[in-house]
């Protein structure tokens, strides 16, 4: 009996670090392209981080439902606040990467959806790896949703570098897809 108890609390620390980690991906996902949007000149740029700011908050409200089953509202809660105030290391060195790029407008924009992308993939790993170590069935089908999301978004930041450099194109067949299928 022991070890039933010892596994289900092995299994519910797992998937609370999960939810975690979830969090500040999300979290700081949010904040990043919320500072793109900010610094970038081009309106349709401004949209599309605004619109992946603005998924990345979706994220949360979908993990909220899922998440408080493996931790409680209280703690979830408690989680978000804290991830919301903390300052983000990684953020940090990316705003720098966009303010260092700043001294030439396209080389900012590129940058930070080259900065986007990386995030993506980061998430897209993150994402696919917990749904792999997660029993929860819940957690589980959360994850690969939120994973095919992330695809999404790295292909619609991938088409705008391509669209930005005039690239993307070898003996006319795209490099990307926007089928979500990354």
């Amino acid at each position: 009996m022991d070890s039933g108890k010892h596994e289900s609390g092995e299994k519910m620390s797992q998937d609370t670090n999960i939810v975690r980690e979830a969090i500040k991906l999300e979290i700081n996902g949010r904040a990043f392209f919320e500072h793109a949007a900010r610094q970038t000149g081009n309106e349709l740029g401004k949209k599309m981080f605004t619109k992946l700011a603005n998924d990345e908050i979706q994220h949360l409200k979908v993990f909220g439902d899922i998440f408080s089953s493996v931790v409680n509202v209280q703690e979830w809660k408690s989680l978000i606040e804290q991830e919301e105030t903390n300052k983000s290391e990684l953020i940090e060195q990316l705003k720098k990467r966009m303010h260092d790029a700043n001294k030439n407008k396209s080389a900012s924009e590129l940058e930070a959806i080259s900065i986007g992308m990386e995030l993506e993939r980061k998430a897209i790993d993150f994402f696919d790896k917990s749904a792999n170590e997660t029993s929860d069935p819940k957690l589980k089908q959360t994850m690969k949703k939120i994973s095919d999301e992330e695809k999404f978004h790295f292909d619609l930041l991938q088409a705008q570098y391509d669209n930005v450099t005039n690239s993307g194109f070898w003996f006319d067949i795209a490099e990307f897809r926007m089928d979500g299928k990354y």
